[in-house]
């Protein structure tokens, strides 16, 4: 039973349901819903895909998670993020909207739903830690950029090249200003006013689907589609789709490997950072393994049932907390409520204008653009800063599928860069104590004549032997008298290879010839044996060794 419970975690809320969690959960569950309808059908048409395709991907993948997903309150279903990857990916391989499109699109879910059950069956989830915090925030600002200003056409009324640079469409649309469309303009933007005006007023309000609501009935009272060229949703493909397969084709498969990888990455990323934060709240534990298998279930079902991509999303899952959501049964309930709507109210989707989805879009992602994050990066550290300046300008200039991979090989490359030259620090007694500390920090720590105590802080390996080697010597020779003894405080290494192991046998060798003295303090139990079975320890001699930096310089100086 206890393995059942491990591949199944909603048996683990089923078995201690209580009555109180029910109101929670129902009241979730509906404010979601209505949040999530127009939200499915605006993120669809980000992602180039008819709208039903986003309402598809609203109701079995809900059911999927909420089974096999170990967070409670996590929303999951089409996000913004992943059908810019989808209209990104898809659209340079098949024209936008053809059925061939909407095919790549539902085996790209497929593709994307294998790779992350198939990681959290292998609990590969450590690799999505490569994607940094400040890589993900410039990552993500640069996007919601790009996808604010791809539904700048959608907003005015205008036929703008589909492209993901924002200066070619602000610039199309500033040359077409004369053809905008007025009535189209003015839904759009009072559409965008509504929303941040419901937002503020009650953030649980679903101010989606009140605006929504309302620009339908003016377009359809107004006839403003016949009479003013207001584009509108249209027909919407009533009930829900058969369990199918979908058409896998390995040449098809090969051109959309790297986008699916992204995808995965990004959606369980994005899904993980928001569960953990609210799991935290709740005082319960999220598995980042069986995450991955729950999202990664939920988009294989949803390409069996002809939807697009789905992940956690940020604002449904802050609104599904904040609704009083308890367990997965509020992610049941939403789903139940979509496939309703699909079986019995698509004729009201008919007159939906496309300008007021496109604002859903818009002020939902204008909430990724994260400035605070630059704040809170140039006062804290600026390195980051630079990294995140790299992901968000990369995917800007060069668009969503290069820009992440360009911000992903950065990032490792500085990673790299920064355990090849680690930080250390010259070594000096706080007057009084035993204690060492750095001599730029503390100036007013004693050393020794003759007596070099040195810290460094990261793994002895074969990247960094050079510099290590480098800087001791360097550090000797900015000493004012003769060397006659070192001191390595090994605190702060926790591995060491083959390489580094050598390089110590090297330095070993060169103190000896010159009459130099090598000591060692705080060695860790890892590194200790790998200096044993090496023979340094022998070589060295058990004398040489010490628990603390204190000890080890007084050795020295006596």
């Amino acid at each position: 039973m206890h393995r059942i419970r491990r591949w199944v975690p909603a048996l683990e809320w089923m078995s201690n349901y209580r009555r109180e969690y029910l109101q929670g959960d129902l009241v979730a569950g509906i404010t979601v819903a209505m949040m999530l309808i127009p939200q499915a059908m605006s993120y669809a048409m980000l992602a180039g895909l008819p709208p039903y395709v986003g309402l598809y991907a609203a109701v079995i993948p809900l059911m999927v998670y909420a089974l096999f997903g170990t967070s409670r309150q996590l929303a999951v279903g089409p996000v913004a993020m992943v059908a810019l990857l989808v209209a990104s990916g898809v659209g340079a391989l098949a024209e936008v909207g053809s059925a061939h499109y909407i095919a790549l699109a539902i085996l790209l879910a497929l593709m994307v739903g294998v790779i992350q059950f198939g990681m959290g069956v292998f609990r590969l989830g450590f690799l999505t830690n490569f994607l940094s915090h400040p890589v993900i925030s410039g990552f993500t600002s640069a996007a919601a950029l790009i996808i604010g200003f791809s539904q700048l056409q959608h907003l005015i009324g205008l036929s703008l090249p589909r492209t993901e640079n924002i200066a070619l469409l602000a610039w199309a649309a500033v040359t077409q200003w004369a053809d905008i469309n007025p009535v189209t303009l003015a839904i759009g933007l009072g559409s965008v006013v509504s929303l941040l005006l419901l937002k503020r007023l009650n953030p649980l309000l679903p101010g989606a689907m009140i605006v929504v609501v309302v620009a339908t009935l003016a377009v359809w009272l107004l006839d403003l589609s016949a009479g003013f060229g207001v584009s509108i949703v249209g027909a919407v493909p009533a009930g829900f789709p058969a369990l199918s397969a979908p058409a896998v084709n390995t040449a098809d498969m090969l051109d959309l490997l790297p986008i699916a990888v992204t995808i995965a990455f990004i959606g369980f990323v994005e899904s993980i950072a928001v569960a953990k934060k609210i799991a935290a709240e709740k005082r319960y534990d999220v598995d980042p393994n069986r995450e991955l298998v729950g999202l990664g279930l939920a988009n294989i079902a949803a390409a069996f049932f002809k939807g697009m991509p789905v992940t956690g999303g940020f604002s449904r899952t802050a609104v599904n907390r904040t609704a009083g959501a308890n367990t997965g049964l509020a992610s049941i309930i939403t789903a139940v409520l979509i496939g309703i709507a699909l079986l019995v109210a698509t004729p009201l989707f008919f007159y939906i204008p496309t300008a007021s989805l496109a604002a859903v879009i818009m002020v939902a992602v204008a909430g990724l653009i994260d400035t605070h994050e630059v704040k809170h990066l140039w006062q804290v550290k600026r390195d980051d800063l630079v990294m995140l300046g790299i992901a968000f300008f990369a995917t800007l200039i060069l668009g969503v599928k290069v820009g992440i991979f360009v911000a992903v090989g950065a990032s490792m490359v500085w990673f790299v860069i920064r355990t090849t030259r680690p930080h250390y620090a010259i070594l000096g007694r706080v007057p009084g104590t035993e204690v060492y500390r750095n001599l730029k920090r503390v100036p007013e720590a004693e050393t020794l004549p003759g007596i070099l105590a040195i810290r460094f802080d990261a793994q002895f390996y074969y990247g960094n032997v050079t510099f290590l080697k480098d800087t001791i010597r360097a550090a000797e020779q900015a000493m004012n008298e003769p060397l006659h003894a070192v001191v390595l405080d090994a605190s702060s290494i926790n591995q060491l290879d083959s390489s580094a192991d050598t390089a110590l046998h090297e330095l070993l060798d060169d103190y000896r010839a010159r009459g130099v003295d090598l000591y060692i303090a705080n060695v860790k139990g890892p590194v200790r044996d790998v200096m044993d079975r090496s023979g340094f320890t022998r070589r060295l001699g058990e004398d040489h060794f010490y628990l603390t930096t204190h000890d080890a310089v007084s050795a020295a100086h006596t």
